[in-house]
């Protein structure tokens, strides 16, 4: 199946533009396509890059990701986003995605790859670890409050 699918870096706005319906079945908080493509845009800035799986004109997976460097890891990608469109799961597109991602973190002399996911996500989970990532941790998070700017 995965085999008509092609991955293409979105970098420009269209390209931004045309993954939205996708992230937001990973984000549904995402409401607005516009402050989407301009958050993306802003991140790029941050060294953000957005992967995406196309089946023809359509963007059918995204695979999110940034190259960092910490004491912890030293230099890692980091798998912000990874989502596959649920009619196309289980249809290797999940595995191409990362599999682009771990080229580029090895070809770039980066350590590590490493994401989080939910701890109901059963399924990720069982992809993540099929594809050599090991769980080696928690991740906390605290909301707080907002000031206004």
């Amino acid at each position: 199946m995965s085999d008509s699918v092609t991955l293409r870096a979105a970098q420009d706005p269209a390209q931004c533009m045309a993954c939205f319906a996708v992230m937001r079945e990973l984000r549904p908080h995402l409401h607005d396509a516009g402050a989407f493509v301009a958050q993306v845009q802003r991140q790029a800035g941050q060294g953000y890059r957005l992967l995406a799986a196309w089946r023809g004109e359509q963007v059918v997976g995204l695979a999110g990701y940034r190259l960092q460097e910490n004491t912890l890891y030293g230099r890692f990608v980091y798998i912000d986003d990874l989502i596959v469109l649920p009619s196309e799961q289980r249809g290797g597109i999940g595995h191409l995605l990362i599999d682009a991602v771990r080229r580029e973190a090895v070809s770039s002399g980066h350590a590590h790859l490493v994401l989080d996911t939910a701890l109901g996500n059963a399924l990720g989970q069982r992809l993540y670890y099929r594809q050599g990532l090991l769980a080696r941790a928690m991740h906390f998070v605290e909301a707080l409050p907002q000031v206004a700017a």
